[in-house]
């Protein structure tokens, strides 16, 4: 068994709850109400549900490659690049904003980041 896979999936798991229950009330509600133009609008609406369907697809597929006997090493690395790549967005976006403390306005980056690594390291 791949502990740090395991637990990768664990909190990637974490990260898709919180996603889903505490942003839905916090980003996508405000957002639906907004009046915004409705082409961003439905646009950034279907971009929180890719993001949706992708965290709650690579969540159990973690723990499966954990307790593979030969995890498949590209697919292990594809969803770490992903998690990667969101905590990367995230923390862009959220240091060249003019916010005091901001890197805990936008906090999502301390659950992707250590996705990310630890399916990394469980890469190898």
């Amino acid at each position: 068994m791949n502990g740090r896979l395991l637990t990768a999936g664990g909190i990637a798991a974490a990260t898709t709850v919180l996603h889903a229950a505490a942003g839905g009330r916090s980003v996508v509600r405000p957002l639906l109400g907004s009046g915004v133009a409705a082409e961003p609008e439905r646009t950034l609406h279907v971009v929180w549900h890719m993001v949706t369907a992708d965290l709650l697809l690579s969540s159990p597929a973690l723990p499966a490659l954990a307790r593979a006997s030969a995890p498949s090493r590209p697919l292990v690395l594809f969803i770490a690049a992903q998690y990667l790549a969101y905590a990367v967005a995230f923390l862009t976006v959220t240091l060249a904003a003019d916010w005091p403390r901001p890197l805990l306005r936008l906090p999502q980056w301390m659950l992707l980041l250590p996705v990310g690594v630890l399916a990394l390291i469980g890469a190898t």
